[in-house]
């Protein structure tokens, strides 16, 4: 959220995977080809829409359009709507899905804005009327992944966005479930002091509630896996990782690990620095 395509960060990273993996070719998503509006986009629009777009462009890209499969990289909010990708058309299909700092189970507070930064203040302000109204949902951004433990009910009514993409409601979408759970590698890497998605463990899928936490594989969702991601786990395909500092405040050297052990040719093997322990059966 406030970031563009076309900044000096991102051709940073797109500089990065080609560094760690020769003659990979990069692509940065994008809402419009200039970069202000690009950078409007992710505060104000409809979240079908935008993925909508990002799914008939990489599926008419010339080069995109012709691979086997592709990786992805999304950054904060990029993640879950990369996720999106991979649930609402995933064509050309996504092999490993990376997420830094996103808010896969929602927010339930919203950002505060730097002092001359007047699109998010104005996004902001109206965010804290009301997030459920039908203008509010279809033209905010950040309100379309609001997720208050204290407004369930409202949230699974009114949600334009996660609400769907976390298969929520009584009638889940099983394309959603097999597309996550075809993935290689789904890695969420969470900011250790990240103060700026509350709470942080939304980017693990953790559910918070006050001072409680439910880890994802005690929620529902993954115990009648509404996603995929039980089954994905099962196959040693799902990866928790930590990053260390506050929100975005990415190394180069966490980026290459990443790349290094998750992107790379179609033979590559996944997970290559990956300590955690593999999951024992009675462990699902």
């Amino acid at each position: 959220m406030g970031d563009a395509y076309d900044t000096d960060g991102m051709r940073r990273v797109a500089e990065l995977v080609e560094e760690v993996n020769p003659g990979t070719f990069v692509y940065a998503i994008r809402m419009d080809e200039s970069g202000a509006r690009d950078r409007y986009a992710s505060f104000i629009g409809n979240l079908t829409n935008h993925i909508g777009k990002a799914c008939a462009d990489i599926a008419a890209h010339p080069i995109l359009s012709t691979a086997p499969a592709i990786d992805a990289i999304g950054f904060s909010q990029g993640g879950q709507f990369l996720r999106a990708y991979v649930e609402r058309c995933n064509n050309p299909p996504v092999r490993s899905l990376v997420t830094f700092g996103s808010q896969h189970n929602g927010i339930s507070a919203f950002r505060d804005c730097a002092p001359n930064d007047w699109v998010c203040r104005f996004a902001m302000a109206i965010l804290t009327g009301d997030a459920w109204s039908p203008t509010v949902q279809s033209r905010l951004v950040p309100a379309q992944y609001y997720r208050n433990p204290n407004e369930f009910n409202q949230y699974l009514e009114h949600s334009n966005f996660l609400a769907d993409i976390n298969n929520e409601r009584v009638v889940k979408n099983e394309q959603y479930k097999k597309n996550i759970a075809q993935l290689e590698s789904f890695v969420m890497y969470m900011f250790e002091d990240d103060k700026t998605v509350i709470p942080k463990e939304s980017s693990w899928f953790h559910d918070v509630n006050g001072t409680e936490v439910t880890p994802l594989r005690q929620r529902r969702l993954y115990t009648e896996d509404w996603l995929g991601l039980r089954e994905l786990d099962k196959k040693g395909g799902l990866y928790f990782r930590t990053a260390p500092g506050e929100h975005m405040e990415l190394s180069e050297e966490l980026l290459v690990e990443a790349f290094g052990d998750f992107f790379g040719p179609l033979n590559r093997h996944a997970g290559r620095s990956d300590p955690r322990p593999r999951l024992q059966a009675g462990d699902l």
